[in-house]
């Protein structure tokens, strides 16, 4: 069956529908979260164990042991999501408040996907040093911190000194979450296709947050470094590049891959693609950025994983007709999207179960196997290589993968066994689903208005 290509107008309508409703909708509910009990409250009397004077002796257990804190409070199942604004979505640096709303997104995301308690917390602190300070200083109140839409390299800075000093999880979903779904979508298509992911040449276009760690996570899976090839806006990273130096000193983490990746030394964006058994484009938003003409240099089969975001570096059906066998971008409306919604609220739903006092990346691949082999049992398709976030039986089997690997690694609080876990995840999911569709059933959230009515303002 030949893949209809939408016109121009089609993709724009589509594209913008969201963009009109987006500021009505958010006008009318005045936020996204919001903050409920959890505990039975039969009488006002039971404030007396809840407040005072009951719980002072919460408190002096806490003072004897302060990890009772995740024990005897929510701190377990707090997650602060952290961002400066500096890099928000493809809007740039718009600052804190700005940002907000996207913290906002991501909290609802994470409690519906994940039944994950997360509260957006955007700051004025600029400089990295001051940022890590500062999660230092709220560290007590979570048990994990989601770090977002943060500038590069800052970002790489912040997310590898935090992870030294603080003594839970610390992760940054624009790094790690697009990485571990990247992965996943790669181990499935490199199987669809015959060919071993470890023996292959991967190209990734653009050197940002997202394939910097893609890298990292590839290679820690095995994917030997000298297969990978970078391209940044330059063009491919290499050892003797002109301008090396300058990016030792303004970029040490790109400095790094440059040094031990491109075995072959490709010094062009042709000789990158020449013989590429898969591409990873995390650039800037298409079409055009990605070239047919490219795609028609690589292997047989070839893999091409266009992720920018509104417009993939290139259309699917472009891809295809310069030869690409498996097509994935950012994008909901097409086949195989790379959503980082797939990995965060199950990571941290695995991670805060078991108190983990870090993430890693070996966390990362777990939970990315355990994506990848869901999806291949569910049965892998040229149009199928990742589950959906309609798949939700998938959360709890990729928390139980991220918390044995935390249990495995020796960095949990609590040993839970496998059976545990999985109970223990999918009973907190479903509580919040089914908990926001019952206050929608029962009119305590209410029903935005009408679409057509909002869609009507705007005008043909």
């Amino acid at each position: 069956m030949v893949e209809r290509k939408p016109t121009v107008e089609e993709l724009l309508k589509k594209a913008e529908r969201p963009s009109k409703l987006a500021v009505p909708y958010h006008q009318f509910y005045e936020g996204k979260v919001q903050v409920m009990p959890k505990c039975a409250i039969r009488t006002l009397d039971d404030f007396s164990i809840w407040y005072t004077p009951g719980v002072a002796a919460a408190c002096k257990e806490i003072k004897a042991d302060p990890d009772k804190s995740f024990f005897l409070t929510n701190r377990w199942n707090y997650v602060a999501v952290v961002s400066d604004g500096t890099r928000v979505l493809g809007l740039g640096n718009i600052g804190p408040e700005a940002g907000l709303p996207v913290m906002e997104g991501k909290a609802l995301l994470f409690k519906y996907l994940g039944g994950v308690d997360a509260f957006p917390l955007v700051v004025r602190a600029h400089d990295p040093d001051d940022m890590i300070k500062l999660l230092e200083w709220v560290e007590p109140n979570f048990g994990g911190v989601n770090l977002e839409d943060i500038e590069k390299p800052k970002c790489y800075y912040v997310l590898e000194e935090a992870r030294k000093r603080l003594q839970i999880p610390v992760w940054h979903d624009d790094q790690q979450g697009t990485a571990t779904v990247t992965y996943a979508g790669l181990v499935n298509a490199f199987k669809l296709v015959g060919k071993k992911m470890k023996d292959s040449k991967i190209v990734l276009y653009g050197a940002g947050a997202a394939n910097v760690r893609t890298a990292i996570v590839l290679i820690t899976a095995g994917v030997p470094p000298g297969n990978i090839v970078m391209i940044d806006t330059v063009g491919p990273l290499y050892r003797d590049r002109p301008d090396i130096e300058e990016m030792k000193k303004e970029d040490r983490w790109k400095y790094d891959l440059a040094m031990k990746t491109n075995k072959e030394n490709n010094k062009t964006i042709e000789e990158a693609f020449k013989g590429a058994d898969a591409v990873v484009g995390a650039s800037k938003p298409g079409p055009g950025v990605i070239k047919q003409e490219w795609i028609k240099l690589m292997n047989k089969d070839p893999i091409v994983f266009a992720c920018a975001n509104p417009i993939p570096e290139i259309w699917p059906w472009e891809a295809k007709e310069a030869g690409a066998k498996i097509v994935a971008t950012g994008r909901s409306d097409f086949p195989n999207q790379v959503n980082n919604s797939l990995a965060f609220p199950a990571i941290f739903r695995g991670v805060l179960d078991v108190r983990a006092k870090t993430v890693t990346d070996e966390m990362c691949i777990a939970a990315g196997d355990a994506l990848a082999k869901f999806a291949e049992e569910k049965g892998l398709r040229e149009d199928y290589i990742l589950p959906t976030m309609d798949d939700w039986e998938v959360y709890p089997i990729e928390a139980v993968a991220a918390a044995e690997q935390s249990i495995k690694q020796g960095v949990a609080r609590r040993i839970l066994s496998r059976e545990e876990l999985y109970e223990r995840a999918v009973n907190i999911i479903r509580n919040a689903r089914e908990s926001a569709r019952f206050l929608m059933e029962k009119g305590l959230i209410s029903s935005p208005p009408p679409e057509e009515d909002v869609l009507r303002s705007y005008g043909p």
